[in-house]
């Protein structure tokens, strides 16, 4: 398996040079030399089996490999019994999108824990993701991986800490998405060196197993954050807002890792995610060029 770089949505430049569908996103980004797509459900599982299943041709044909966010307004950490029963359907819906897509991945959103102590919350996700767990495998959806994000904002059920917690439910169904962007913010902008970020690998490495490690799914862009956590999705012409990108490179390339890194700059991701691509093969030819000398 190799290292995939991608975009998250459709970038402004995609409308821009006159493509109009999502099923020409595949070709868009082969064009790119990028190698993901996060389709975006974020609103509402709404696309249809035959628009999926057009986007799933195109990506096979550009060797895209194919991932699912599910709606925001997802809320496994809800003491509200109907909030739980819709935020479940909504899961299994984006699930079910993924099987047209031939998505490997359905990234989500545990909740909001606001109204409720944290751990209180946490249970309840537990609870509704292990229920799902079982729907889904009455519908022939098990092959397709749950992965709760970490989040960015103190109200939200979503740390490392406590998306280990899900994962640990299952290992093989459920597997961490990474959003660094996200957890630069939550903890105030602590992500500044290599150190840094290799810790958080390391954590996930001690707590979930190495094999989860190699290939973690994960979310990088610049983010604005107040004193509550993320504000702001930003791109690289912001300089200002981290993280920077090549401190996680360097870790993935150090340690021999092969993630899928989507992008999920404002207006931006695929060009970003491209530059990713760039500083990561930087920090490869460094590491090569230095096996051939020793």
């Amino acid at each position: 398996m190799t290292i995939k770089f991608g975009s998250a949505g459709n970038p402004a430049s995609f409308y821009e040079q006159g493509y109009k569908s999502s099923w020409q996103m595949p070709a868009f980004l082969a064009e790119m030399g990028l190698s993901a797509y996060e389709y975006q459900c974020s609103r509402g599982n709404r696309i249809s089996q035959e628009s999926a299943e057009k986007i799933a041709k195109q990506a096979i044909l550009h060797n895209i490999s194919l991932s699912v966010h599910a709606p925001y307004y997802i809320n496994l950490a809800s003491k509200d019994s109907d909030s739980i029963i819709k935020s479940k359907n909504y899961l299994l819906g984006s699930l079910q999108v993924a099987k047209w897509l031939g998505a490997t991945k359905v990234v989500f959103h545990a909740g909001g824990v606001a109204k409720i102590p944290r751990q209180e919350g946490l249970n309840n996700a537990l609870r509704a993701l292990a229920a799902i767990l079982e729907e889904a495998s009455k519908q022939s959806l098990d092959n397709i991986i749950l992965c709760p994000e970490t989040m960015g904002k103190k109200n939200q059920l979503g740390t490392l800490d406590e998306v280990i917690e899900l994962c640990l439910l299952d290992k093989k169904r459920i597997k961490p998405a990474l959003d660094f962007g996200h957890l630069h913010a939550l903890a105030g902008g602590t992500l500044n060196c290599k150190d840094d970020f290799a810790c958080i690998i390391e954590q996930l490495e001690n707590k979930l197993g190495s094999q989860i490690v190699q290939n973690f799914h994960a979310h990088f862009s610049p983010i604005e954050f107040t004193k509550a956590g993320e504000k702001k999705h930003w791109n690289l012409s912001y300089p200002e807002f981290g993280p920077e990108f090549a401190h996680l490179a360097e870790v993935i390339v150090e340690k021999d890792l092969t993630p899928t890194i989507i992008c999920e700059s404002a207006d931006r991701q695929a060009e970003d995610a491209r530059t990713f691509a760039d500083i990561y093969q930087k920090f490869l030819e460094i590491k090569r060029r230095k096996e051939i000398i020793d």
